[in-house]
């Protein structure tokens, strides 16, 4: 695991007055004329009124033209450094002071470059008090906005990728559980994937160890959530999520459904350094009512003068339960949870399908110095914002690649269907339940329901359906007195 080492990015004041005083050195001024004006305020008493002009005469000489150069190289090297070095760099990234350090050898040259593009990112930024003492800020570069501009085309509501492939029943029910697993093995879940699956697909009634309890929990978190994405947020939802997440599963003596009770935790790097110390416990339940009253406000631009744009909303709800830590533990899990309820809420169905913590799990060090990015440089959550929609992206691709491929190996297997009809005398009614069969594993097949979708009497429909039976092509199974066939989950190994 790669060491996490943040260090604190200096103060721009303390810059800027350096600067300022190597500027006053180039001017024409006489040092004896203002130590002797220092001297004189200082010995006039508060209440004087008297003229400060009248105290003593400043001479001030008109520059020569050896200080008049040295005066233009100095505007020319700070205008340059104010209009080279932007809130991104030229590769539109949003750098920590770390790697600005990093890149210059001189610290010298490094504080003039993180002065000036930190002040280009306070002209741009956009600020708001969470609650009283609490003030956080964030930018919307360019190249935040073609992250979420690919996200808003993307992730739109409907399940149809750009490509125009659609998601298959089969590729749902995969893809829903996909959070659920990787969730878990984020906060330390050993079960393997091909267990965590079976688990969930056999929904066995008693999991067999705390990795089991953790992995059907997030499941029934994310059907809570998805269940709950019309309601606003409030406490009581907050801590439902929360014991949904920890039944069972949670550490640190901590109490599923309860705000923590005391300030006995801490978070710390890899080498057990403490980094953060969250709120104190008793301030958690007004900032949890503030992170409510944040959700449930639409910060739309037009009833609420401040513009958020419902994903970057989102990634601060992920952010704030982090950063507040109000759990003893699971509070990654609850962050997730609240992530996921926020988008699904404001319309961006494709999330249903879309798993961050698998990503997430791959880069815990970048997500880790995320939040401390945000922590260190006066609560500018622009760092986690950009991290996030990173992940959010890199994920959109692998579910687009993902059906993609299958879409690929199901065009594939319809020639494989055509080669096994011929050999088969199978005729088209059959070749279309095979095609429906396939894509949806345990798919159920009933006489009446292909009657009437290939308006042909029952006795037919029953005669093609037995067929594929005979084939092993379907399964059956009894229900009451009829009975219905199945589409296996090995139907395309069945056909090769």
């Amino acid at each position: 695991m790669a060491k996490m080492k943040v260090s604190k990015p200096p103060r721009i004041e303390e810059i800027l007055i350096k600067e300022f005083q190597n500027l006053i050195e180039l001017m024409p001024v006489d040092t004896q004329q203002l130590q002797n004006l220092e001297n004189q305020l200082n010995e006039m008493p508060l209440s004087s009124s008297t003229n400060v002009s009248r105290v003593v005469k400043l001479d001030i000489k008109q520059p020569n033209e050896e200080q008049m150069n040295k005066l233009i190289e100095a505007y020319k090297k700070y205008y340059a450094l104010f209009t080279t070095h932007k809130a991104t760099d030229s590769k539109g990234r949003y750098l920590y002071w770390d790697k600005i350090k990093r890149q210059y050898s001189k610290k010298e040259d490094a504080e003039k470059i993180w002065a000036a593009t930190k002040i280009n990112r306070l002209a741009g930024k956009k600020k708001f008090e969470f609650i009283a003492n609490y003030e956080f800020s964030f930018c919307v570069p360019d190249t935040m906005q073609a992250l979420l501009h690919f996200i808003d085309k993307s992730c739109g509501d409907h399940i149809m990728l750009s490509s125009g492939n659609q998601l298959g029943a089969a590729d749902k029910k995969t893809l829903m559980i996909e959070e659920a697993i990787t969730s878990a093995q984020l906060e330390g879940a050993a079960t393997t994937r091909k267990v965590a699956k079976q688990l969930l697909a056999s929904q066995r009634p008693k999991p067999q160890n705390e990795y089991e309890i953790m992995i059907v929990n997030n499941h029934k978190l994310m059907q809570k959530t998805l269940a709950l994405k019309n309601e606003p947020l409030s406490i009581k939802m907050i801590l439902s999520l929360h014991h949904i997440a920890t039944e069972n599963a949670i550490g640190n003596q901590a109490v599923s459904g309860k705000f923590r009770q005391n300030d006995d935790i801490h978070i710390a790097d890899y080498d057990g350094n403490s980094v953060y110390q969250p709120p104190a416990f008793t301030e958690v339940p007004k900032l949890m009512e503030a992170l409510c009253t944040f959700a449930n406000t639409d910060h739309d631009g037009i009833n609420h003068p401040l513009f958020i744009h419902p994903i970057v909303k989102a990634i601060m709800l992920h952010f704030f339960t982090g950063y507040i830590h109000p759990f003893g533990d699971g509070n990654g899990r609850t962050a997730r949870a609240l992530f996921y309820w926020f988008v699904l809420r404001n319309g961006y169905d494709l999330f249903e399908y879309i798993s961050i913590s698998r990503l997430l799990r791959e880069t815990p060090t970048k997500y880790a110095k995320s939040y401390l990015y945000t922590e260190n440089d006066d609560l500018d959550l622009t760092y986690f914002i950009y991290y996030q929609l990173d992940i959010i992206k890199r994920a959109i691709e692998d579910l687009r690649s993902y059906v993609e491929k299958e879409t690929s190996k199901l065009q594939n297997f319809t020639a494989e269907i055509s080669n096994f009809a011929t050999a088969h005398g199978l005729n088209g009614r059959q070749i279309e339940i095979l095609q429906a069969a396939v894509k949806e594993k345990g798919k159920i097949f009933t006489v009446k329901n292909v009657s009437a979708q290939f308006d042909v009497a029952e006795n037919t429909a029953r005669t093609d359906l037995k067929q594929l039976l005979e084939l092993k092509l379907l399964g059956q199974f009894k229900s009451g007195n009829a009975i219905n066939f199945i589409a296996p989950s090995d139907l395309k190994d069945r056909l090769i």
